[in-house]
């Protein structure tokens, strides 16, 4: 299933309840993160993750948080430079309530 459906079934289901929205960055791909403990290949990419976020927009997040960033493990910085994109976009769903 593509992001936009995705997104509209996680609609479905929340509806109008307030979210607590976390994000580990573990769950990407390694090929955009490879500084994190435990790295999941085949997981979604960088784009595939904000296109989902995007797509949630109107959802009630009241809350959201970013975890596993081990930049020890990521002398690129691509982990980091990831889970700020993100942090921004969990953000973005947060102001808009």
């Amino acid at each position: 299933m593509d992001m936009e459906e995705l997104a509209e079934k996680i609609k479905g289901i929340i509806g109008d309840m307030p979210v607590y929205l976390t994000f580990d960055i573990d769950a990407l791909d390694p090929s955009a993160a490879p500084g994190t403990g435990t790295p999941v290949v085949g997981g979604p990419s960088a784009a595939q993750v904000r296109k989902l976020l995007y797509a949630l927009r109107g959802i009630n997040v009241v809350a959201a948080d970013l975890v596993e960033v081990l930049p020890a493990y990521d002398h690129s910085e691509i982990t980091a430079l990831a889970a700020a994109t993100i942090a921004q976009d969990l953000m973005y769903l947060m102001d808009q309530n």
